[in-house]
């Protein structure tokens, strides 16, 4: 995938993002939004090597994950809304999107709850002996959770298609990362044995290549990997927050480093014409209007549907499937 291709896809998320700010704070979406602005390299450079077959596990913060594995932005923005056309029929919301036909497992409300469904997803791959890689998205909060040391203990004892992301932020929720590790990540990763890369969140295309360069090893079968992309979050951990944690300097500091002006600066310096990078942005802008209507005139769920679709049907004589 090239950096049009990329610029395309993060300007996707960071216009999806900036909308559902907006219509969340005009009372159009419930529950809680946690936006992905400043991170879009991270999912975009990231899932640009998705393929068939893989699966995906997000977190609190994934409408950037779901965009960028091909979720549909109508019934994704419909979801949000709490509508029926959503792609959980309503029932999910910004933290619980999931989308079996892509292969995306969740997100997930709980910090590092993606995790031991990441390693259980690559156990599955492992014994059906299908071709696949997990790809486990996963914030700096979950390094201080027990289940994080389970999970990459399990996928190189046993050699898991695993890819770990750790989208490090700088902030768990509102506490700063050099306040709550006493360990530097590499060090971490090291004592499981586990190849790890790191990479620059600003810049989509070294995003891209460390991935590429760690996807190898695992589809080749050799286990697990682990890359740290490090990214920042421009607005607060939730829309709301009031951001004591941090000074309004660190935060424009940050955005001067805007990963959709640096990959649009690279195009237009390689030759893309302005124009070309317009109507690609306008394309883009039609999307997302599309989308919005769509949500606007979905209808709500049936009150009578409210414990539907909650467990998988059996399938033959086995909860599990045939036999």
């Amino acid at each position: 995938m090239g950096l049009l291709d990329l610029y395309r896809l993060m300007y996707r998320i960071r216009r999806f993002e900036e909308r559902v700010e907006r219509l969340f704070l005009a009372g159009k979406i419930p529950g809680f939004v946690h936006l992905y602005i400043g991170q879009e390299a991270v999912a975009a450079g990231v899932l640009a090597h998705y393929r068939p077959g893989d699966y995906l596990t997000s977190t609190h913060r994934g409408h950037g994950h779901a965009l960028a594995v091909g979720v549909e932005p109508r019934a994704m923005m419909a979801e949000l809304f709490g509508r029926k056309m959503g792609i959980c029929r309503g029932k999910g919301g910004s933290m619980h999107l999931f989308d079996a036909d892509r292969g995306m497992l969740g997100a997930n409300g709980i910090v590092a709850g993606g995790i031991p469904i990441a390693v259980g997803a690559g156990l599955g791959l492992r014994v059906l002996g299908r071709e696949g890689v997990v790809f486990c998205f996963f914030g700096d909060g979950a390094l201080g959770r027990g289940v994080l040391h389970e999970g990459l203990n399990l996928a190189a004892l046993w050699r898991l298609p695993v890819l770990f992301v750790l989208e490090n932020n700088r902030y768990a929720s509102t506490t700063g990362f050099e306040e709550s590790h006493a360990f530097r990540v590499p060090a971490l990763v090291a004592a499981y044995g586990v190849p790890y890369l790191e990479a620059d969140g600003t810049d989509v295309e070294e995003v891209y290549g460390a991935t590429a360069e760690l996807l190898s090893g695992i589809r080749m079968g050799r286990g697990p990997a682990f890359l740290e992309v490090h990214t920042y979050r421009f607005k607060g951990h939730y829309v709301g927050d009031p951001e004591r944690y941090r000074s309004r300097q660190e935060v424009e500091e940050a955005r001067r480093r805007d990963p959709l002006a640096i990959a649009r600066g690279k195009l237009l310096a390689s030759g893309v014409a302005q124009k070309e990078l317009e109507d690609l942005e306008r394309e883009e802008e039609e999307l997302l209007e599309e989308a919005v209507a769509f949500a606007e005139r979905s209808s709500w769920p049936d009150p009578e549907e409210a414990l539907t679709d909650l467990f998988a049907e059996p399938v033959g004589d086995y909860p599990w499937g045939e036999g």
